[in-house]
């Protein structure tokens, strides 16, 4: 467990387990633990887990400056560089999706590989109603719940919940898309999970796999780099809940050529 340095701002990591390194990159809201309480466990089995808090969440302080993917982007980096490690394979779920993609954007030469979990690269990946839905969250909504408790138990300043929540609904809703020439043009060969009950339509998981190369008949051109998975049964909470499964798919993504 450490802090590093990115633009004025000390942002708290862990590593954990030995091998080949691969980055988590946590949810909305959330902390390291209540993002990836199951699966970076099983992962540090095989691999060296990095993980980061980003700004305002978990141990990381607020910033005084806007909450963005870039932003965030940028202060992972700033880690990444900081330990001297990258290129790696980069795992981000939910908001730590949104981050992985921006980073990838940015920095292509830390992303090796990118595994995109519950997200969108655009806000019409959301099915209706979500953003808006996202546009009407108090904290007095979210008071007792595990990220209000992680928050509280962690926090440099445990009073700070309900202005993380502003800032992330302000986020969240008014984020920057990727364009479809800047998501094809991604070196990180990308591995595209969803729910099938999950915020993000089928359609647009199918679409950012078919930019990322995906949907090529494989038995005549050969498979492409990228790969897509949707989880049967499951919604957007529940995508973590089951790391056998979603191991199955990661691992053996991660270690094809």
């Amino acid at each position: 467990m450490g802090y590093a340095p990115a633009e004025g701002l000390d942002v708290y990591y862990e590593e954990h387990g030995e091998g080949d390194p691969i980055l988590l990159l946590h949810g909305s809201l959330a902390t390291i633990e209540t993002s990836f309480a199951t699966l970076l466990p099983a992962l540090a089995k095989s691999r060296r887990v990095l993980a980061v808090e980003q700004q305002g969440h978990g141990h990381t302080r607020a910033a005084d400056r806007p909450l963005t993917l870039e932003s965030m982007a940028d202060d992972t980096a700033a880690v990444l560089d900081h330990l001297g490690t990258g290129p790696l394979d980069v795992l981000g779920y939910d908001l730590g999706a949104g981050v992985a993609l921006h980073l990838a954007a940015r920095r292509p030469d830390l992303v090796r590989k990118l595994v995109f979990v519950g997200h969108a690269f655009d806000r019409d990946g959301f099915h209706p109603g979500v953003l808006d839905g996202v546009a009407h969250l108090t904290p007095a909504m979210l008071a007792g719940s595990p990220f209000e408790r992680a928050y509280a138990a962690v926090a440099p300043d445990p009073s700070g919940f309900a202005a993380l929540v502003e800032r992330t609904t302000a986020l969240e809703t008014g984020m920057t898309d990727l364009t479809t020439d800047e998501v094809r043009a991604l070196a990180a060969p990308t591995l595209v999970v969803i729910g099938d009950a999950d915020l993000v339509t089928p359609e647009h998981a199918v679409r950012m796999f078919r930019l990322r190369g995906g949907g090529v008949p494989g038995d005549l051109v050969g498979l492409p780099p990228s790969q897509l998975a949707v989880l049967p049964g499951t919604s957007h909470a529940a995508l973590l809940a089951c790391p056998d499964l979603l191991l199955g798919l990661v691992l053996p993504f991660l270690q094809a050529p």
